[in-house]
C-alpha cells in the first residue's frame, strides 16, 4: 500500500483537516484533488473520530464556526456526498496495534486503521502520518 500519487478509481478516508478544508473551499488542495472530490462515482468517506474532534477543536477554542458546531456536522454531511466509516470493534483494536513506528495521537490512530480496515486511502497533509505510509501499512494521499 504506496503512497498514491494520483487518485483515480480510490475509496478514500478524510483526515480531518482536509474535512475542514474542503468545506472551508481552501486554496491549497490540488485541483486534481478537488477535481477527484467532485467527480462522478468517487467515495468518499470521514470518519465518526473526525467529528469528535472538530467538537474538541471547537470546545479548545482552536477551530472558530459561525455556527453550533453540530449543526456544521451536519450540514457538511448531508451538503456533499460524504459517508460516514463504520467505528467498529476491530478498527478500535487495531488502532492499538499498528505496526512500526507511529505517533500516540488517539485519533490518527484511529484514522490509519480505519483506512487499512477499510481498503481505503488515507487523504491527510500529515507528514508523520505520510511517512508512515512509506511502511506500506496504509495508503496515504497529500492532495497538495
Amino acid at each position: 500500500m504506496p503512497i498514491i500519487k494520483q487518485l483515480r478509481q480510490h475509496k478514500v478516508l478524510l483526515d480531518t483537516h482536509i474535512w475542514i478544508w474542503i468545506m472551508l473551499g481552501e486554496s491549497k488542495l490540488s485541483q486534481a484533488f478537488k477535481n477527484f472530490i467532485n467527480s462522478e462515482g468517487s467515495e468518499i468517506f470521514v470518519s465518526p473520530i473526525s467529528i469528535w474532534e472538530i467538537g474538541m477543536l471547537v470546545q479548545k477554542n482552536r477551530l472558530e464556526m459561525e455556527m453550533d458546531v453540530l449543526d456544521w456536522v451536519e450540514r457538511s454531511l448531508n451538503a456533499t456526498k460524504l459517508q460516514l466509516f463504520p467505528m467498529t470493534p476491530r478498527i478500535a483494536i487495531q488502532s492499538t496495534r499498528l505496526p512500526g513506528e507511529i505517533h500516540a495521537d488517539p485519533a490518527d490512530r484511529i484514522l490509519i486503521a480505519s483506512a487499512h480496515e477499510e481498503g481505503a486511502v488515507l487523504v491527510t497533509c500529515d507528514e508523520k502520518i505520510i511517512l508512515y505510509g512509506k511502511d506500506q501499512f496504509v495508503s496515504v494521499h497529500n492532495p497538495i
